[in-house]
């Protein structure tokens, strides 16, 4: 096993590399060197100011996503959980797009909103999936996610066509997911808002480990199941609305890298996050690198590119869960 994480870091690693190479100008691995390291090589601005806050940005926001589909695929019980077939990220998505309708000032303003409707969906999808007895059901959770998901994104294409903000329009193109507008400014208040919820969800790996055996046995094992589940919900939510704000809604992530992580790892939480953000990371640089260059000069959204290898995944994953 050890040598198979070893595998995932270079690989990993590889990946990063190649983020700060490829583009609409391609880059060799000398000139990437000369761009980190000399400040008067040409391709320096290229680097570091274009490339560089853009690839690490896609690698943090791909790593929360991973990490917050790990979390709640333990919390819910339930392989196919993720924030984007949950709601989260189309409750975050209505939230932003509110704040850019009604030109919300600031630099916080837009993740702010975003936060509070990845809350709002939380709360509606979790009222929604308690059946008879009060007794949450996991399947029921996920309709009910797919549900409140549609049902923001009715609401955000309504508001995107009737607002007359100057900007709203272009909310359209960034809902689909994207890291066009990276910066270092951006990487800033990503970083800002997702390195505490980050620590508070590992620091919740062992009541994780145990709730996934459910809630029963994790009561007796001495897990205080409910403060577990506010936070992790709080912190999932935080995440997803941090990374909704940073690049838009980019769905699968969540889905796909804990599965891939959990065939090369133990499911043991205290070491499966920590590769799983990791893993989620390099993915999503992966994929960031395969939507500005498949098509150039022209740039494909990344949500298209991670949705094209999760539907097939979530595919497989649901027949597995209903037989």
């Amino acid at each position: 096993m050890r040598g198979r994480v070893v595998l995932l870091l270079l690989v990993v690693l590889a990946t990063l590399c190649v983020g700060l190479a490829a583009g609409t100008v391609p880059l060799t691995p000398r000139e990437v060197w000369d761009g980190l390291w000399r400040p008067g090589a040409d391709s320096a601005v290229i680097v570091r100011e274009l490339r560089a806050p853009r690839v690490l940005l896609a690698f943090c926001v791909g790593g929360s996503l991973a990490v917050t589909g790990a979390a709640l695929q333990a919390m819910i019980r339930n392989p196919l959980a993720e924030p984007y077939l949950l709601g989260l990220s189309g409750g975050a998505g209505l939230g932003a797009v509110i704040a850019i309708a009604t030109r919300a000032a600031g630099t916080w303003a837009i993740p702010i909103a975003a936060f509070i409707g990845a809350i709002a969906a939380v709360a509606l999808v979790y009222r929604l999936s308690l059946v008879a007895g009060r007794r949450l059901d996991p399947r029921v959770l996920l309709l009910s996610g797919v549900v409140v998901g549609s049902f923001a994104g009715a609401l955000m294409s309504a508001i995107i066509v009737l607002s007359p903000s100057a900007g709203i329009r272009n909310a359209f193109l960034w809902l689909l997911g994207g890291f066009g507008s990276a910066s270092w400014q951006a990487l800033a208040v990503f970083a800002a808002y997702a390195a505490v919820p980050l620590v508070l969800i590992w620091l919740s790996a062992r009541n994780l480990d145990l709730i996934a055996l459910g809630e029963e046995p994790a009561h007796h094992l001495g897990a205080d199941v409910d403060r577990t589940r506010r936070l992790v919900y709080g912190s999932t939510a935080l995440l997803t609305a941090a990374s909704v704000a940073a690049c838009g809604i980019i769905g699968f992530v969540g889905l796909v890298v804990p599965h891939a992580v959990r065939t090369v790892a133990r499911p043991i939480h205290r070491t499966l996050l920590p590769l799983v953000f990791v893993a989620g990371g390099g993915f999503l640089v992966l994929s960031d690198v395969v939507s500005r260059t498949v098509v150039r000069p022209l740039e494909l959204p990344v949500g298209v590119i991670t949705a094209l290898v999760g539907v097939p995944l979530f595919a497989l994953l649901l027949r597995r869960t209903l037989t």
